[in-house]
């Protein structure tokens, strides 16, 4: 009975100890938010400071990614495996050097190297900061705990750009990394003092390290051969069919294992499969759209830093407001149809950001279009998840929500590395407002272009509408890059247990 009581997790919401748990990982998905929306607005400055190309400042952001979406699955079972809290902290502690290394870079090479560290603390603390939650609170009070989580999460990726702006045109872009260190000295000896210590059960077998290594270096290998494909050499062939030999390696490993990091019989779900599709479609337009559009309001509008992230802004509170609100929405009328508005009018915003060019007003010309897109993200990625958990037994919910994540973040890493390749973009092109604009302007109908192939993907495919099984626990989302993250296993299932902190 005693071994029964400890699987309950006790953990009340009002508690002294919820509230430091709720601080901890509040704070611990804050240092991950704020480098998915801030970096991009640094770039031009990072790219003058260092004398960057356009290839470095792409690797700046996917160098982050390639380690975050390849090893993101692989930091969840690490955390069921040895320790939530542990593997917890420890991402905490590993990102924290890693923007550290950052901030004192003294050029590119050790800064696209230090963010690809960034990226694999990143994939062991993203995992862990929702998990601790689910794994804490007592039954009765999770949902209000995740939902004033996921709330400040949202504020957080808000404030995001604002705050990134002010320091790079205030101390300097260096402090957008820099600012991690101080959130990881309150946050990680918090977490060791008053958050308890749960894990999973122990599955047989080893982790699927090779699994993760080889998706991460098909990643790696494929986006070095995108970024470096203006020049068409041997290296950049070989480099391509590599990344191409990986992939098909990590999907025979992943057939043929005892426990695989992705199991292949997820996808025999069909709808699982076409909303992956999906997302892959949307992540990869949403992806591009910010990684130019932060470039294009400073380098051609100009902009300043901070006035360029504040522009930014409508997006991530359109999603505050209303995403819960479209999740209800959808669980009335199905997602078939949200998810194929939803990307059409997202679509329209991006057409509508051909008027921003040389000294765009804000109100006229930048505005309408980031609210269209704004709608357009509110009707579909609420729907999203829900078709996403809804198309898995609940056992697998976890799981399928990491494979739609770490999907999201490929593909914005992929459109980041392609499509300066596809809209003509030289490697100083960010230096030049009448080549940057001109090249913006082609990139934008090819993003348009991928979200009206989601749309119509999402027409063709989605048929059936969710059922009233199991809905995302994350009810209010402001992140624009990635789809919400629902933990791997719910606390007091079968084989969950807890120990004193």
């Amino acid at each position: 009975m005693a071994d029964v009581a400890r699987q309950v997790p006790a953990v009340r919401f009002g508690s002294p100890q919820g509230k430091w748990i709720l601080l901890t990982t509040v704070l611990g998905s804050s240092m991950v938010l704020l480098d998915s929306t801030v970096v991009n607005v640094a770039l031009p400055h990072i790219g003058r400071d260092l004398d960057a190309s356009l290839a470095a400042l792409q690797w700046t952001v996917n160098a982050y990614l390639v380690t975050l979406a390849g090893l993101l699955l692989l930091g969840g079972a690490l955390g069921d495996r040895f320790g939530r809290r542990r593997i917890f902290v420890l991402g905490v502690v590993w990102f924290a050097a890693a923007s550290l290394l950052c901030g004192f870079a003294p050029g590119t090479g050790i800064l696209i190297a230090a963010r690809t560290l960034q990226g694999v603390g990143g994939a062991l603390l993203t995992p862990g900061s929702l998990a601790l939650i689910q794994a804490s609170f007592h039954p009765d009070d999770r949902a209000r705990a995740v939902g004033l989580w996921s709330g400040f999460g949202g504020i957080g990726a808000a404030i995001g750009p604002f705050l990134g702006g002010w320091l790079v045109d205030g101390p300097g872009w260096r402090w957008v990394f820099l600012l991690n260190i101080p959130l990881a000295l309150v946050c990680a000896p918090i977490a060791l003092r008053h958050v308890p210590e749960s894990s999973g059960a122990r599955a047989p077998g080893r982790f699927d390290v090779l699994g993760a290594a080889l998706g991460a270096l098909s990643l790696a290998l494929v986006t070095y051969a995108l970024i470096e494909a203006r020049g068409g050499s041997l290296p950049v062939v070989v480099t391509a069919l590599a990344g191409i030999a990986a992939g098909a390696a990590f999907v025979y490993i992943e057939r043929h294992r005892d426990n695989p990091m992705m199991p292949p019989a997820v996808f025999a779900s069909r709808q699982f499969t076409a909303v992956n599709l999906v997302t892959l479609c949307v992540y990869a337009a949403f992806g591009g759209f910010f990684f130019l559009t932060a470039l294009q309001l400073q380098v051609v509008a100009g902009y300043s830093a901070l006035r360029a992230g504040t522009a930014l802004l409508p997006t991530t509170v359109l999603m505050l407001l209303f995403s819960s609100r479209s999740g209800a929405l959808a669980e009335r009328i199905g997602p078939r149809i949200p998810l194929t508005v939803g990307p059409l009018l997202c679509a329209a915003g991006l057409l509508l950001m051909l008027r921003v060019g040389k000294d765009a007003g804000y109100v006229v010309d930048v505005l309408p279009a980031l609210l269209v897109m704004g709608a357009g993200m509110v009707t579909l990625v609420a729907p999203l998840t829900a078709t996403v958990l809804a198309s898995v037994d609940t056992g697998q919910a976890g799981l399928a929500s990491g494979i739609n994540n770490a999907a999201a973040r490929a593909a914005g890493l992929v459109a980041v590395a392609a499509l300066p390749l596809l809209a003509g973009m030289g490697p100083e092109a960010y230096r030049s407002a009448d080549a940057f604009d001109a090249a913006f302007r082609r990139a934008m109908p090819i993003c348009a272009g991928v979200l009206v192939a989601g749309a119509v993907l999402a027409f063709a495919t989605i048929r059936r509408q969710a059922p009233d099984g199991r809905r995302p626990e994350c009810r209010v989302h402001g992140c624009v890059t990635t789809p919400p993250l629902e933990p791997r296993r719910g606390p007091g299932a079968p084989g969950t247990k807890r120990e004193r902190p």
